[in-house]
């Protein structure tokens, strides 16, 4: 009986460590969740994945360049990527800004991203405004909106607006 008992005990616990290693992390939309994967075309054409920026801090962010309130949020998270890109967080090494535009013009999106001086690497957009795919599978039905995802893509925050950011990125510092 006793032999049945610690049997059973050492199964549930191997259980609950193989669960808190995060190998069963549930892809969705809430804090805790892994972030759906994005796979889309940049400005140059080329196919990004959120999924390669494993290991990083990253800030999906939503917006497009006829959106007065984006545009007025951008200088913010310049701030934040120029200040947090090197830094070494507690789940991620440096940080980044995976953009996804909801523009249907192409050179007015190059166009904010270039006057807004958004200098970091990852821009994307499929050019269908509010029928973008990737705004569908985040629930993203106003602008801008954005999620913190830490270095194993889970989300850590959601819609971080000004100071909100840098204080989030600061409290994951390592």
């Amino acid at each position: 009986m006793k032999q049945k008992f610690f049997i059973a005990l050492a199964l549930v616990f191997g259980l609950t460590i193989q669960s808190k290693a995060g190998d069963d992390v549930k892809i969705g939309l809430q804090i805790g969740n892994k972030a759906p994967e994005i796979a889309e075309q940049s400005v140059d054409g080329k196919e990004l994945k959120l999924s390669s920026l494993e290991g990083k801090m990253v800030l999906i962010d939503f917006w497009a360049s006829w959106c007065g309130p984006c545009r007025r949020e951008n200088p913010a998270v310049v701030a934040a990527y120029k200040e947090f890109k090197d830094k070494k967080f507690k789940n991620g090494n440096g940080f980044t800004v995976f953009g996804v535009s909801l523009d249907k013009n192409k050179a007015a999106w190059e166009q904010a991203i270039q006057d807004d001086q958004l200098s970091w690497d990852y821009h994307v957009s499929d050019l269908k405004g509010w029928h973008a795919k990737y705004a569908a599978v985040y629930g993203v039905r106003g602008i801008p909106a954005n999620f913190l995802i830490d270095g194993n893509g889970v989300i850590v925050a959601k819609n971080l607006r000004g100071a909100a950011l840098e204080n989030a990125l600061e409290q994951l510092l390592k």
